[in-house]
């Protein structure tokens, strides 16, 4: 028999509070939900190619697991689709400061400030990892082979399009996945850029994210809801008038 595991009280309030406040108002670009509807702690992410960028009509699944004592720790992001891409692991794992303990490491070449803190949320997360996307990391690759092929590509301005290509391929190769999903994948800036609300669920389910949220907290023994500082935002907003995608070379 399969034996049932607590999660503390506070950790889950404040995960509830962050997927109601990303389905209330959402990141451009991302589709969020709940792996499974019991578990607060692993969320299935879709992830839409940014326009006017190598990524432009992709559909990219990730998944995101928070570790228990979560905000004072970070979640860890992976992506499910194939990912060709410097700071991107084969297995999908998502390799970014944000995403690393705050911890002394001088061999990373990251200093604390630049690693996660508790006043980091998803949505930051999620906007890091678009950044992360248009500007690559080359610095400190996860992907020593990708990240070759990538400073080629940016070093002859387009003209070696070994990297682009590969992507392409695989921004291809998701439109099937979408198309089973029933997902229109935005194409413009102004698709991409327009706020929805999160789709009501299907006939039937019985998930409710108010219901969810307002779950009695204190269930294994309590807990106050933390409330978090949203850090200012450093990385790039696609919706913004001076956004540039960055894959035209000058």
């Amino acid at each position: 028999m399969a034996q049932r595991v607590f999660y503390p009280a506070s950790s889950r309030v404040t995960l509830k509070q962050e997927l109601k406040n990303l389905q209330d108002e959402p990141v451009e670009g991302f589709r969020i939900t709940l792996v499974d509807e019991s578990d607060m702690y692993s969320w299935e992410v879709a992830i839409f190619g940014p326009p006017d960028t190598h990524y432009q009509g992709g559909y990219f699944k990730a998944q995101i697991r928070f570790p228990v004592d979560y905000p004072y720790s970070p979640p860890s992001v992976r992506f499910l689709t194939s990912m060709w891409h410097p700071n991107i692991y084969e297995s999908g794992e998502v390799c970014i400061s944000i995403l690393h303990p705050p911890i002394n490491d001088s061999q990373s070449g990251e200093l604390p400030s630049e690693r996660w803190n508790p006043t980091q949320n998803v949505r930051t997360i999620l906007l890091s990892v678009i950044s992360l996307l248009n500007e690559p990391n080359t610095d400190s690759p996860a992907n020593v082979d990708a990240s070759l092929m990538y400073r080629k590509w940016k070093d002859s301005k387009g003209a070696d399009n070994e990297y682009a290509e590969i992507i392409r391929k695989q921004v291809q190769a998701t439109k099937l996945e979408a198309e089973r999903d029933g997902v229109t994948v935005p194409l413009t800036l102004d698709e991409y850029c327009l706020r929805n609300r999160a789709p009501i669920p299907e006939e039937g389910s019985s998930f409710l994210y108010d219901d969810y949220y307002d779950e009695e907290e204190d269930e294994d023994g309590g807990g106050d809801e933390m409330v978090l500082e949203h850090p200012s935002d450093r990385t790039i907003n696609l919706c913004s008038d001076d956004y540039d995608s960055g894959t035209a070379e000058s």
